[in-house]
């Protein structure tokens, strides 16, 4: 998926524990080079879509024996309106079963194979033992408490989302382990009704505010003290420059966590940042030495072999152009 960039435009309290504490900063040595002595977080993406399919209790299960950091999964509303963990707009994407997931009970969503499509070399492991659509609330209770919780919103109306949501985070006691992201801004708005919910900036103040640093344009809007912020380490981007007459585009495969956007959020204490589709050596290099204070990773299982075999203190290239703005 690709998102368009108009060139005219262009913690987390106790919620997010994962990012407690002070933000990854790298010490700069006489030589020039910068020293990094704490590597980002490791958050499981859909739970570990790399390791088990998506959003299952098996893929929970399994990050959490890999020892990932925290857990980013992605809800939605059944037809009974129970929060259920899929991402896709349709079942078939993933499973046996056809239909958007709004077309089922929580009950036969339990009785969907979600794992039907998950691929390990030529098998489908899967198909012959299959794994049902879990509700929020078993994934709730099969998470270690400690561990933090990113609920990443999909699906519009938002409001009946939001309001089924902290339902199950106001019975299970959770609201102070769960930190809410979604693509969508109607999210941001519905929970601002809960006085108990952490929530990510919207993804279109995170973009906006990269966008114009890389553009030479100034930190003018830096996050405000307590913020949390995520977006892709890399991303595939069309800039669309408008003209009189129509307009030009081009795709570019854009960096948008560089020493000068890290410079702008990090204006203010406490701001978190959350880097999206990381999953190589080089790309948690990159990040550790950008200060990035957690990354989400598709696998939890090789990500943390990543870590651990990552020689400490850490040692970077100067970073050029850190000030926001240059």
């Amino acid at each position: 998926m690709q998102s368009s960039v108009r060139l005219a435009v262009f913690g987390l309290m106790a919620s997010l524990i994962l990012l407690a504490g002070c933000a990854l900063t790298p010490t700069t040595t006489n030589d020039g080079q910068s020293t990094v002595t704490s590597l980002p977080k490791i958050i499981a993406h859909r739970g570990g879509t790399g390791d088990a399919p998506e959003n299952t209790l098996e893929a929970i299960r399994l990050s959490i024996a890999h020892h990932a950091d925290a857990m980013w999964l992605t809800v939605q509303l059944s037809k009974d309106g129970v929060p259920v963990l899929y991402r896709p707009a349709d079942l078939s994407a993933l499973t046996d079963t056809k239909g958007p997931v709004s077309a089922f009970t929580a009950a036969e969503l339990a009785r969907v194979n979600a794992g039907w499509s998950f691929r390990r070399g030529a098998t489908y492991p899967y198909r012959d033992h299959p794994l049902g659509i879990p509700t929020l609330r078993e994934a709730l209770r099969t998470i270690p408490p400690a561990m933090p919780i990113i609920l990443d919103m999909k699906a519009l109306p938002a409001a009946p989302q939001a309001q089924a949501v902290a339902q199950v985070l106001n019975e299970e006691s959770a609201w102070s382990r769960v930190t809410i992201y979604s693509t969508e801004a109607d999210y941001q708005q519905s929970f601002a009704a809960y006085s108990q919910a952490r929530l990510f900036e919207s993804r279109d103040t995170t973009r906006a505010r990269l966008v114009r640093v890389l553009l030479n344009q100034g930190c003018v809007d830096a996050p405000a003290e307590h913020t949390a912020a995520a977006f892709e380490l890399h991303r595939q981007m069309t800039v669309v420059e408008k003209f009189m007459l129509g307009e030009g585009r081009s795709d570019v495969q854009a960096s948008l966590w560089t020493p000068a956007t890290v410079a702008c959020f990090r204006q203010k204490s406490d701001v978190r940042i959350v880097a999206i589709a990381v999953n190589d050596a080089d790309d948690y290099r990159a990040a550790a030495c950008l200060g990035i204070d957690a990354v989400l990773v598709d696998s939890p299982l090789q990500m943390a072999a990543v870590k651990a075999n990552m020689a400490m203190p850490l040692r970077c290239e100067a970073r050029k152009g850190a000030q926001s703005g240059q």
